[in-house]
């Protein structure tokens, strides 16, 4: 954090000089894909009180996403995959599993940590809104069949 410096993309200000730099520094095609990943996690916090409030910070040199009532979401891309990003999850939860479950035919996923995306492809925004809502919430979930989906 940077005092009370902030940068906007859209409705929701970087408060963190680092979170952004790492946004800058994607290829254009992908910055723009990764922005929208980023609008729709922070959307679904101030959208939904359940979520609580979302810390933007960076792990593994990534954007992550961290909330007390749910695991941890990152938003990546590598230069070894030019053509995708993704957005992981915490492996060892039954986040995955239960997206495969639900919304199989709609998304590409790796293992059980990740929902890729190609940067052609056009974002499901209702169904990966859901995935991000039940990720931000897991703490309170994890119990229940299918996160309770």
């Amino acid at each position: 954090m940077y005092g009370a410096i902030a940068w906007r993309h859209e409705k929701h200000e970087f408060e963190s000089f680092a979170v952004k730099l790492v946004y800058d520094n994607y290829p254009r095609p992908v910055r723009q894909k990764m922005l929208r990943l980023r609008q729709l996690v922070l959307d679904t916090g101030a959208k939904y009180s359940e979520v609580g409030g979302i810390e933007e910070t960076l792990r593994w040199g990534e954007p992550s996403y961290i909330t007390k009532k749910g695991s941890t979401l990152r938003i990546g891309w590598k230069d070894s995959t030019p053509d995708q990003y993704a957005m992981f999850f915490h492996c060892q939860t039954q986040l995955v599993d239960t997206f495969k479950e639900l919304y199989r035919d709609t998304f590409e996923f790796e293992g059980n940590r990740a929902i890729v995306f190609d940067k052609k492809d056009k974002i499901p925004v209702r169904e990966l809104t859901h995935c991000i809502f039940l990720t931000l919430t897991n703490h309170q979930r994890k119990h229940l069949p299918l996160l309770g989906a």
